[in-house]
């Protein structure tokens, strides 16, 4: 009986040990297990790609703002004073040539006043013929004492007046003829037609205007630039238009104004755009238009565009070390051309940059370094 009760006791202190030694055996292997981890090396955050800075020619531009207008506006009124308008024969945005009726005026008085003068100047002619018949005959009597020297000179005089007389009639029938010409109202240049007045049937005074022109199509970008921006410009100086449309239009600078404008303490630079008769033309006077004028070129670092990135309002490049760790840098950026743009300060020639993946990076980042264009 005593021997069935303690043979139990041996197999349940051996159940026991088995259970501390497979204890003891497992926290051996999982302090290794730690070890190993722990000695494994860091992974990259990023595969990216490098390059090196590049030195590079890039245009100087200067950047300004200003307003479109006609180079010359010319203002075609009325010489005419009294007349009825019969007769418009353009309109806005017509191309009209040199010399070219637009207008024409009621000539029956005219015509009228015309006749008189011409009526007036035969008259004169007339009375002239007389006199200097009664002179030519007054002189063949002087050597006879028939009459008197004063009624000589009074025939003389009466010739001179007559002649005098023919003068003024002329004189009076060019004016009445330059009235006639007045009644139509003609283009004095090439150009387009900018703006009309005239209204068929209106009755106008001398010198109401009636149409404005764009001589010869010609306009001007008027750009505002500050004073000290003003000595980097020359009459010559190149420039790029670009209109509120996106179209753009090359020019040169014609003239710098003389004065800067004491409210706004800018000068403007007028710069000449290829003259136009299209009516659809992109560009038209009023409208508001940016530039940049072109200044030569120099010498410039550039990195790819990728390789800047843009945080908290400052531009920065991460620069790849020998540890294959990123340091990121901040760098003025400046000028662009095509998909490069160029660092003003804060990089050196040597240092080798982040291109694909630099918008994923921070400080210190561990990257995996592959040749641009390679399979990553």
């Amino acid at each position: 009986m005593k021997n069935k009760l303690i043979k139990p006791v041996p197999a349940l202190a051996l159940g026991a040990l088995l259970i501390v030694a497979a204890f003891m055996l497992a926290k051996p292997g999982s302090s290794v297990a730690a070890d190993d981890k722990k000695s494994e090396p860091a992974r990259p955050a990023l595969t990216v790609t490098s390059v090196r800075p590049q030195a590079a020619q890039l245009p100087i531009k200067l950047a300004a703002n200003g307003n479109v207008a006609a180079w010359q506006e010319a203002i075609i009124g009325s010489e005419s004073g009294g007349l009825r308008l019969t007769d418009v024969r353009v309109n806005v945005g017509d191309v009209v040539k040199k010399g070219q009726v637009l207008a024409v005026f009621s000539a029956d008085t005219v015509n009228a006043d015309v006749a008189q003068a011409r009526a007036a100047l035969m008259e004169a002619e007339a009375n002239a013929s007389e006199a200097v018949a009664n002179a030519a005959r007054a002189q063949s009597l002087k050597a006879s004492g028939a009459l008197s020297a004063q009624q000589i000179s009074q025939y003389m005089t009466a010739e001179t007046t007559a002649r005098a007389r023919i003068a003024s009639a002329k004189a009076a029938l060019a004016s009445q003829e330059l009235r006639l010409r007045y009644t139509q109202v003609v283009a004095p240049d090439n150009g387009v037609i900018s703006a009309r007045a005239a209204t068929v049937g209106s009755v106008v005074g001398v010198g109401t205007e009636l149409f404005r022109m764009i001589r010869q199509g010609r306009l001007e970008w008027r750009a505002e630039v500050t004073a000290s921006e003003l000595a980097r410009l020359r009459p010559g100086t190149g420039a790029v238009v670009k209109a509120a449309n996106g179209s753009e239009l090359t020019g040169k600078v014609r003239m710098i104004a003389p004065t800067i404008d004491p409210q706004t303490r800018s000068a403007l630079v007028y710069v000449d755009l290829p003259p136009t008769t299209d009516a659809n033309a992109p560009f038209k006077a009023g409208m508001f238009a940016s530039g940049q004028f072109e200044l030569g070129q120099s010498n410039a670092m550039t990195v790819p565009q990728q390789s800047v990135v843009v945080r908290d309002g400052f531009s920065y490049v991460f620069k790849l070390n020998q540890d294959q760790r990123v340091s990121q840098i901040k760098v003025q950026a400046g000028r662009r051309l095509g998909d490069r743009i160029e660092v003003v300060s804060g990089l050196t020639p040597d240092a080798v940059v982040v291109v694909n993946g630099a918008g994923f990076l921070n400080e210190g980042d561990l990257v995996r370094n592959v040749a641009a264009g390679a399979p990553k």
